[in-house]
């Protein structure tokens, strides 16, 4: 489907979204382009524009890897969807540091960020973005709009499926922004185009809005496994409800375990399964087909030659590599010197970078644990958790070695069974026998044998966090995770946290991201979150 993403540039006029979208959500073209209607004369424009709307986590603009970028402002290759969430959720942990002196960068390991940190702005407008291209598909496929335009009646079935998935994403957009900014704007496809105010809404009122397209698009969505692959299916949805039931407490005050459970159980009887294969078959160029997509329940699809951008797969796989590590062990042609992790997360393996634990995927040839300079980077373990090459060791489809076919497993059984156990351990129900079982099952993928499986009487809390540290590093989860087991700022302690080199706590506030000073600005209907200006 990604094929059709260049053949968009006319269709994304639909929904023209300049560097103020802080502001002005949805804007019409003031220039000669073709409308949305125009756009839509072309029965391919449906499916062209659902997959600009998929490939909004993938790709930053119209050309790839740049120079027609969705938003202006940042440099094109920090301003993808994926790079930047992968930054929230991994550069404010202990799993992940980087060494770049890029603007602000720095400030978000430090958690010292402040409200015009422009990787946070740009991720808020990236999320808006991506809101702003969900509504206007709806607008625009509407029966009333389908009528005019005299579709006939196999694509107009054909896009009701689209309509439940362009919800589904932007559900799951609104997920992440109340994930990271609490209190965003809001708008749907029922407010009018045009530039106005969006008004503000509070977190319990989100929670509830995508609670409710959830549910509402359940039985509209195509059954588990059997979508093209890369769209979302009914088991996505079961899976972003399951997040928002684990982390409920944190959004409303009041926890929803049972319903952890409810959802896990319906993925669970789907049909996915843990490999037989080994943990970084599912992290390897060809993870859509050796065997590791068995337990994928929603992937961000990469391709070397069709969806080239900087951020991303590309950014992921570049940014770790560095030292002595050498790139054609990586399947590219260089490495960006930059990502490592601390030794708070090494420490989480038994035997620290020797572990029988297959999931240890640390480079420490001439890397040191401890972390002395930042900026340094054999200060700190390597990660070589993401290769762009095949089970055999051959590299991707692009020769030039820059951008890869790794595709980024949102979600999978793996968080699933975990998310099971700990909503069974925090009273949600369930069963306890169940979840040691589903525990071990993951870990026997990991050592390769019951060596590393576990007793009832190991199952705590402080061991979830831990294993879900473990098993879904680097996989955009940590800092949501921290945070629900109040571990993220006022608690928890790691190197450089606080901008100190022993590391310090944070004050409760960061829990949560500021809007942007630049949106602030201008909307009147703002107010920021607690302890930001």
């Amino acid at each position: 489907m990604l094929r059709t993403i260049k053949n968009l540039l006319v269709v994304l006029t639909v929904a023209i979204f300049m560097q103020s979208c802080e502001d002005r959500l949805d804007l019409q073209p003031e220039d000669a382009r073709l409308t949305a209607d125009a756009a839509f004369e072309n029965p391919e424009a449906y499916k062209e524009f659902l997959a600009k709307i998929y490939a909004g986590i993938s790709l930053s603009g119209q050309e790839g890897p740049a120079g027609a970028p969705d938003l202006a402002g940042l440099d094109e290759g920090f301003s993808n969807y994926l790079r930047l969430y992968w930054k929230m959720q991994q550069l404010t942990t202990d799993e992940a540091l980087i060494a770049w002196n890029d603007g602000t960068i720095q400030d978000l390991h430090g958690q010292v960020w402040t409200s015009g940190n422009e990787f946070i702005r740009t991720m808020y407008s990236r999320l808006m973005y991506q809101v702003a291209l969900t509504n206007e598909f709806l607008r625009q496929t509407t029966e009333g709009k389908l009528n005019e335009r005299g579709v006939n009646a196999d694509l107009r079935e054909e896009i009701q499926t689209y309509r439940a998935e362009v919800r589904f994403m932007r559900a799951l957009t609104y997920w992440h922004a109340m994930d990271l900014f609490a209190n965003p704007p809001f708008i749907t496809e029922n407010d009018a185009v045009g530039a106005f105010l969006p008004p503000q809404i509070q977190r319990a009122d989100l929670f509830d809005y995508i609670e409710s397209e959830l549910l509402d698009i359940e039985d509209e969505l195509v059954a588990p496994r059997q979508n093209e692959y890369g769209r979302a299916d009914r088991a996505a949805a079961w899976m972003v409800l399951a997040k928002l039931y684990l982390n409920a407490e944190v959004y409303t005050g009041t926890s929803r375990y049972t319903e952890v459970i409810t959802y896990s159980n319906n993925i669970i009887n789907a049909g996915y399964t843990i490999p037989s294969t080994p943990y970084f078959y599912s992290f390897l160029a060809d993870n859509d087909s050796n065997g590791a997509q068995s337990e994928v329940i929603f992937t961000i699809p990469f391709d070397g030659l069709r969806t080239q951008a900087f951020g991303g797969m590309t950014f992921m796989t570049h940014a770790p590599v560095g030292g002595s590590m050498d790139p054609a062990n990586f399947g590219i042609n260089g490495g960006w010197f930059g990502v490592r992790t601390t030794p708070t997360f090494v420490e989480q393996f038994p035997n620290e970078a020797n572990s029988a634990d297959g999931r240890e995927l640390l480079y420490t040839d001439g890397q040191t644990k401890n972390i002395a300079d930042v900026s340094t980077f054999t200060d700190g373990y390597a990660v070589a958790k993401y290769r762009n090459v095949d089970v055999n060791g051959d590299p991707g489809s692009d020769s030039s070695g820059d951008h890869t076919d790794i595709d980024f497993p949102m979600f999978r059984l793996a968080d699933v069974y975990l998310m099971y156990a700990e909503a069974a351990l925090r009273g949600g129900g369930g069963s306890m026998d169940l979840a040691r079982g589903y525990i071990n099952e993951i870990r026997e993928r990991a050592y390769g044998d019951t060596s590393g499986n576990i007793s009832q009487s190991d199952l705590t809390l402080d061991f979830i966090i831990d294993e879900r540290s473990r098993e879904l590093y680097w996989e955009c989860h940590r800092r949501t995770d921290l945070v629900r087991f109040n571990q993220f700022s006022n608690n928890g302690v790691w190197q450089w946290k606080g901008g100190v080199q022993q590391g310090t706590t944070t004050e409760a506030f960061r829990n949560v991201m500021p809007l942007p000073a630049t949106d602030l600005g201008i909307n009147t209907n703002l107010e920021q979150n607690e302890g930001y200006q």
